[in-house]
């Protein structure tokens, strides 16, 4: 049963089973890294698990209205963690600190009200990942794949007006997942097998009488597989709107940003697609899916207007279309745009994304002067508005950071800035290691990682930091945990052997403790690795 791979031959069911709830398209983003690497990774597992499905179609049951699934949370998750491995080495991945936080600060929200509404199931919610990452991509996309991941591109974050438009498509991605649409896609790609398998037999057979009838024996098994695939996707895609739409106003957002975001696609459809948009291709938009949007708004909210942009969106949204690395012509343009005669005639939400965007563009650019003039506007501008005022000053302490001024990096921070905060703590650290001052800050490290054991970027400044406190051990073992948080299995080995080998040659001045902890940690990765290995 092995030699079904011949189906992958047929490119569109392929596509459907990750792009339904996933991203992207046989033409336009397969070269993109980012978006091609999920599609093949789950396409090689898939295919795999259907090599045995003609054999449980002899048993099956008629299907229900529920998830229809044939791949439990469990198994979903290691497919998930075995693309997410993937992505995680993709050079479009970023790890953005100010913008996964504010993009946190939508999805908790939605988490939290699909929990309440039972959505969210308590199995679901504990063996799933639930974490979202960026990709350093201009294409306005966003996709769901296995076991609770979700990627996001900056272009999507970058073209957004709102925090609701935002949280709009997080629900819709979010529903995808509770409602097991990856696995319900591979459990009807699993019942469309026996078609695609029948088609090419009868095709086969007729193939030594008329190579004509053959051909479109063929073609048409494949066509009807294809269009039930495709009716069970747009369903799917009406099912993430409908349980989306319901998470919103319990998670504090306006549902009318579901309508205006849908306003915002269809004004892209109108357009000539020229592969900015693969969010239209993989979540076709149609008349009824926006038709029964607006029908879910209240008759008093229908006629109101779609939510405004604040400051801080703004500023999160021009910080989104900077470092999507969109190139030094355009830079040069947003950082000439303050200058514009049209400029005050803007709003304070438009005035404050340009004023930032110029200032982060100078200071890519290594302009600290100009990067220092612009942010003195941009601080004016936003002060009062707390949320875009905070923004500000990170992106002063970033500028100072980069222009080699540690102390008036430290000196920009937000006021008492608590360690709680991600990006005030990587700011801090960056700066006090620069300082010599290390040392300060290893207590605020520790705390953070016992809270969030699985963030790779902490346990790398850990291991900067450790080292430059003179402690190497625990610097190399804070190196292999980071590749152990990105599923590196491989080289959070090689780092264990490294430190236990460190060990040995430390003698009686080794860290004893630490030592053991290293052991251990090296068992399990091997075992890890063991069952990785196995799975391929």
């Amino acid at each position: 049963m092995r030699k079904i791979p011949s189906v992958a031959t047929l490119p569109t069911l392929p596509i459907q089973l990750v792009c339904g709830p996933a991203a992207g398209n046989p033409t336009g983003v397969a070269h993109r890294l980012w978006r091609a690497r999920a599609v093949v990774t789950s396409l090689a597992l898939a295919l795999a698990s259907t090599a045995i499905l003609p054999v449980r179609l002899a048993h099956a049951q008629l299907p229900t209205l529920g998830d229809g699934s044939e791949l439990t949370t469990s198994g979903e998750r290691r497919l998930g963690d075995r693309i997410i491995r993937e992505l995680y080495r993709d050079p479009d991945y970023i790890d953005d600190a100010v913008l996964s936080e504010y993009v946190q600060s939508l999805w908790l929200p939605l988490m939290d009200a699909a929990r309440k509404r039972g959505e969210l199931s308590p199995e679901l919610d504990e063996r799933f990942a639930w974490e979202i990452l960026l990709g350093r991509d201009r294409s306005v996309n966003a996709f769901a794949l296995p076991g609770g991941y979700l990627g996001v591109h900056l272009g999507l974050i970058g073209v957004v007006t709102s925090r609701d438009e935002l949280a709009s498509v997080l629900a819709h991605e979010l529903s995808h997942v509770t409602q097991r649409h990856i696995s319900r896609l591979i459990a009807q790609q699993s019942k469309q097998t026996p078609l695609l398998l029948g088609a090419m037999i009868l095709g086969a057979l007729a193939a030594s009488k008329n190579p004509g009838a053959a051909q479109a024996m063929v073609v048409g098994g494949q066509a009807l597989a294809m269009q039930t695939q495709l009716n069970f996707s747009r369903d799917m895609e009406r099912e993430a709107d409908r349980v989306g739409y319901g998470l919103m106003e319990p998670a504090g957002f306006a549902p009318q940003g579901f309508v205006s975001m849908f306003d915002k696609l269809q004004q892209a459809n109108r357009i000539n697609d020229n592969g900015s948009w693969p969010y239209l291709r993989s979540h076709p938009l149609t008349t009824q899916r926006m038709a029964d949007m607006q029908s879910r708004l209240p008759p008093g909210k229908a006629q109101q207007p779609a939510p405004v942009s604040t400051q801080e969106h703004a500023m999160a949204s021009a910080r989104a279309r900077v470092l999507s690395n969109p190139g030094v012509d355009t830079q040069r343009q947003w950082i000439a745009e303050p200058a514009s005669t049209g400029f005050a005639s803007q709003s304070a939400p438009r005035k404050a994304a340009i004023l930032y965007a110029s200032a982060l563009g100078s200071s890519q650019l290594r302009d600290a002067k100009a990067a220092r003039t612009t942010w003195a506007l941009l601080e004016a501008q936003v002060r009062g508005d707390l949320p875009a005022q905070r923004l500000a000053q990170l992106l002063k302490a970033e500028i100072e950071l980069a222009a080699g001024d540690a102390d008036a990096a430290l000196a920009a921070l937000p006021a008492g800035a608590a360690n709680d905060h991600r990006p005030e703590l990587l700011l801090r650290t960056r700066a006090l290691v620069k300082l010599g001052r290390s040392g300060e800050v290893t207590g605020a490290l520790q705390t953070w990682i016992a809270n969030h054991p699985r963030d790779a970027t902490v346990w790398q400044l850990m291991a900067t930091v450790w080292q430059a406190n003179g402690q190497p051990l625990r610097a190399v073992r804070a190196e292999a945990e980071a590749h152990a948080t990105r599923y590196d299995y491989a080289a959070a080995v090689d780092r264990f052997k490294a430190g236990q080998d460190l060990a040995k040659r430390s003698g009686a001045s080794a860290d004893h403790f630490e030592a053991s902890i290293i052991d251990t940690r090296l068992k399990a990765m091997e075992s890890l690795l063991r069952e990785q290995a196995a799975e391929r």
